[in-house]
């Protein structure tokens, strides 16, 4: 078996900020497999900073990878062996998990939701779109170009919060919007104030992550038995371990695959909360066609989808899975089998 690993710089068509930082560009790491018939399975890292995690970081750990105990014929096994390597390093075990997952599923001749058992319902699957903290006139304006996304996701942790749902409700009074606070309220009296507030728009579906990860678990009981508006955890939902944890303390989970380390490890995470009877939802980080595409095929095993990474990039390298009006669909995949992603034309 070859490792490749190369960077991708993707540039955004807006700045983007959140509660944590911002930036325009958002460097990402890929990874080629290629095996001795030819076959070659293609991955992504989308390294997250909160977790310690970089491209230098995805490409250290690709260095110390013995390639030659990578196999498409036993992706366990040779997930086994990347946990040898180095503990942590989600994001490179991530790329390196799609990669095993494309080829295997490609020489099986099979898309990976076939590959898994969970088959994918075109015209069926919506996803949201993102819109970043920004000044409410900009607000505005991302607000209408997204026009024809039928569920926003709005990141809130500014100053500006109120006045950037509104700015948002000039333009789409009744679209039904998803909040994401990232870890941005310290306490529990200032995440329960800021949530009633919310809920005075009767079209918020939920608050994402409305209190740090560390928070005691005291403090995100106590808000969640207040909380006019469902809970959804994000960094504090990583792996299926953590589901004990999530059930206690929020209604829901966000399931990254670059938290998790793959596909693999996702399929886990996402069976194991809908088992303790969370709402489910998967999520992205700044991505290209590799790993949206890669989300979208555990699409069945969600309640919601916020798969949109690609689409507020102005340079994705790929193609795959599509969102037209916010619909995932494969129909005008070229590639039949694996993750069904291909190089974008020049």
């Amino acid at each position: 078996m070859k490792l490749e690993f190369w960077r991708q710089d993707l540039r955004l068509a807006h700045r983007w900020t959140i509660a944590r930082g911002n930036a325009s560009v958002f460097p990402v790491g890929l990874v080629a497999l290629t095996d001795a018939d030819r076959t070659t399975g293609l991955g992504e890292a989308s390294p997250i900073h909160r977790y310690g995690e970089s491209v230098d970081t995805v490409a250290a750990f690709c260095r110390k990878v013995d390639a030659t105990r990578l196999s498409f014929d036993d992706v366990p096994r040779s997930m086994n062996y990347l946990d040898t390597v180095a503990p942590g390093n989600l994001a490179a075990k991530c790329a390196l998990n799609l990669a095993l997952l494309d080829g295997a599923a490609k020489r099986a001749r099979k898309p990976i939701y076939d590959f898994l058992r969970l088959g994918f319902r075109e015209n069926h699957h919506v996803t949201s779109f993102s819109i970043g903290i920004d000044k409410p006139d900009v607000i505005r304006k991302k607000v209408l170009a997204a026009e024809k996304y039928p569920v926003l996701k709005l990141k809130v942790g500014s100053p500006d919060d109120e006045a950037n749902l509104a700015a948002l409700r000039e333009v789409a009074p009744t679209k039904p919007v998803r909040v994401d606070a990232n870890e941005a309220w310290a306490t529990k009296e200032l995440a329960l104030e800021k949530i009633e507030r919310l809920a005075r728009d009767c079209h918020i579906q939920f608050v994402e992550q409305p209190m740090p990860a560390g928070t005691d678990p005291k403090d995100l009981v106590w808000l969640k038995k207040r909380s006019p508006l469902p809970l959804v955890a994000d960094e504090s939902f990583h792996l299926a371990k953590d589901v004990a944890h999530c059930a206690e303390c929020y209604h829901g989970v966000n399931v990254k695959l670059v938290k998790t380390g793959g596909v693999s490890a996702g399929f886990d995470a996402l069976r194991a909360a809908r088992k303790a009877g969370l709402k489910t939802m998967i999520g992205c980080m700044i991505e290209t066609s590799i790993l949206i595409s890669a989300a979208a095929h555990l699409a069945g095993l969600c309640d919601f989808l916020d798969v949109d990474g690609n689409l507020l990039i102005t340079n994705d390298p790929y193609l795959g899975v599509t969102a037209e009006n916010g619909i995932l669909s494969f129909a005008n995949a070229a590639e039949k089998f694996g993750l069904r992603i291909c190089p974008r034309p020049d």
